[in-house]
């Protein structure tokens, strides 16, 4: 491979990298405080008051035209330079088309058009895992029964919310160091955020003025460092392939998987957890099928949830779009990811393929880009991550772990129960 094709790949992707800056989803289409307390004023009567014209109002500092060209300029270098054939070129070109497409979607806030572009980009609820096979809907649906059914404590030590969020900067700050090395991650405080925590491409920002659990620290460091930070650190190190540190929306299904599945493989997930994850796609089917806003509130409200929890759920599912016009659909990435890439872990285990796990985490990727990146590392041009979290860490452990998942599935769990519970 010549110096002249890894020089003209690397700086295209750096070119990419630069491109879509501008593009921030996530604070182009969060509601502010202020929605949220008349809508509480209406006694969860009346929609809230948001439309195209709120939208207008914030600024996404994002000139979408501009944005728009500077891409297709480089998706015409990417032909010209790289040719049809280049794994790496397409690679960036698909990227390309999806930022493009994100931009379509932020100019289409506050319109009908907001939900149809997300669901291209981030899926539907009817979603297949395979033909004939069930739904991402069904998948929330069994998965919420499971859940419901297991006998186990609610909560323990390790759910009260005993720890000032002066102390959880600290203490998140060094076990960070710990499991990451210094410097990968910067936790700081930030009372200016509408959550309690939120996580950068290098940094995870905690309200001093919140009470966490151990169990809210232990999700921190598996879900926002270990993953969503350690692959964006672990892509931008890449010494030509650049792009890998930025997320295009295809990549949302396989890091909320890996994310999810890293939290479950360390103990440090809880089925209140997964049963929250399951009830996004609820919601998100329920504003599918014509739903509104106060209609998906209530559905959160009478099923338990608090109502600030049911008001943080329904906004998730309607932020960027209006309160009566179909959903963002970005959170199904977590059920779908789940599944997705537990699927990919045991079938490269199950295959003598175990080797390549860890490149799952060599930057923002996506399982479907998972054959072409093996091809970039044979050619030199994708290296392996430098950060790889734990179990991932260690593939035979992993393997040791997953290995009877084949045969308990052949069991029958109704026999099983009926024969061995009195031993219980």
């Amino acid at each position: 491979m010549t110096d002249t094709y890894r020089d003209t790949i690397k700086e295209l992707s750096d070119r990419i990298v630069e491109a879509q800056k501008p593009i921030k989803v996530l604070s182009a289409i969060n509601w502010d405080d202020s929605i949220k307390e008349k809508f509480f004023a209406t006694e969860f009567r009346e929609l809230p008051a948001i439309d195209h014209a709120y939208y207008e109002a914030r600024d996404s500092k994002l000139d979408p035209d501009a944005t728009r060209n500077e891409l297709r300029g480089i998706e015409a270098d990417l032909q010209s330079k790289l040719g049809p054939v280049s794994p790496a070129g397409n690679l960036m070109r698909f990227m390309c088309e999806q930022f493009r497409q994100t931009v379509d979607l932020l100019d289409a806030r506050g319109t009908p058009g907001f939900s149809q572009i997300a669901s291209l980009l981030y899926g539907t609820p009817q979603d297949v895992f395979h033909v004939g096979g069930p739904t991402i809907a069904d998948l929330a649906q069994q998965m919420r029964h499971v859940l419901q059914g297991l006998n186990v404590d609610s909560e323990t030590e390790k759910d009260l919310r005993n720890i000032p969020g002066t102390e959880a900067v600290g203490i998140l700050q060094s076990r960070a160091d710990i499991s990451m090395g210094k410097g990968m991650v910067d936790v700081r405080p930030d009372d200016g955020i509408a959550a309690d925590a939120a996580a950068g491409s290098d940094y995870i920002k905690v309200r001093e003025d919140r009470m966490f659990s151990q169990r809210d620290l232990d999700l921190l460091e598996t879900h926002e460092a270990w993953v969503h930070i350690g692959t964006t650190q672990n892509g931008l190190a890449q010494p030509v392939c650049t792009f890998l540190g930025k997320a295009a929306p295809r990549t949302t299904v396989t890091q909320e998987g890996l994310a999810v599945l890293t939290e479950m493989l360390n103990l440090r997930s809880h089925p209140r957890r997964l049963a929250k994850l399951m009830h996004r796609i609820e919601g998100i089917r329920a504003a599918s099928e014509g739903a509104n806003f106060v209609e998906v509130f209530e559905i959160f409200r009478t099923d338990g949830l608090t109502e600030d929890e049911a008001w943080a759920a329904a906004v998730r599912i309607f932020r960027g779009s209006l309160p009566d016009q179909g959903p963002f659909t970005k959170d199904l990435g977590y059920g779908k990811g789940l599944i997705l890439t537990l699927l990919y872990v045991r079938l490269a285990i199950n295959l003598g393929r175990s080797h390549r796990i860890p490149l799952l985490f060599c930057g923002k990727v996506d399982l479907l880009d998972m054959v072409t990146l093996h091809q970039l590392e044979e050619e030199e041009l994708v290296e392996q991550p430098r950060f790889i979290p734990p179990p991932f860490d260690d593939i035979p452990a992993l393997a040791s772990t997953l290995s009877l998942g084949g045969f308990t599935a052949m069991l029958d769990w109704d026999r099983l129960e009926a024969d061995y519970s009195v031993l219980i």
